[in-house]
Order: C-alpha cells, then sequence, then structure tokens
C-alpha cells in the first residue's frame, strides 16, 4: 500500500493547496486526488515539480506500508 503525505509536508511548509497548485502548475483537482490517495499514477515530471517546490524528496511524500493480510 502506499501512503501518500503530501499534506503533511505541505504543512510543513506551510502551503496552501492553491499556493502549490499554481507554483507546481497543475490543476488543484489533481493535486487533490494525488493528496487524498486516490491517484492511480503520478508522473515523475509532477512528481519532480511537487519535490522542487516543496523543498522535499518523493520518500517524503510517499509512503510504502506493506499490505495487512
Amino acid at each position: 500500500m502506499i501512503i501518500v503525505n503530501l499534506d503533511v509536508m505541505m504543512a510543513r511548509r506551510k502551503m496552501s493547496l492553491n499556493e502549490l497548485s499554481e507554483r507546481v502548475g497543475i490543476t488543484i483537482a489533481n493535486l487533490s486526488i494525488l493528496k487524498t490517495g486516490k491517484a492511480k499514477a503520478v508522473r515523475f515530471s509532477t512528481l519532480d515539480a511537487i519535490c522542487r517546490v516543496l523543498d522535499c524528496t518523493p520518500g517524503d511524500i510517499l509512503e510504502h506500508r506493506p499490505d495487512p493480510d
């Protein structure tokens, strides 16, 4: 299972969804889908842009947890 910690990084940087959307260049709707973990995929270019804006690494945003059996 992949956990998306985008909201945690945004809070640490005191950045709103609107501001991140503008600075990354993707819609609020698409960013919201990613933030809530409902995205089926994310482009490396989008992940790179988010990491540049939030000054973080992909590992700060995406976390892997084993599926509970």
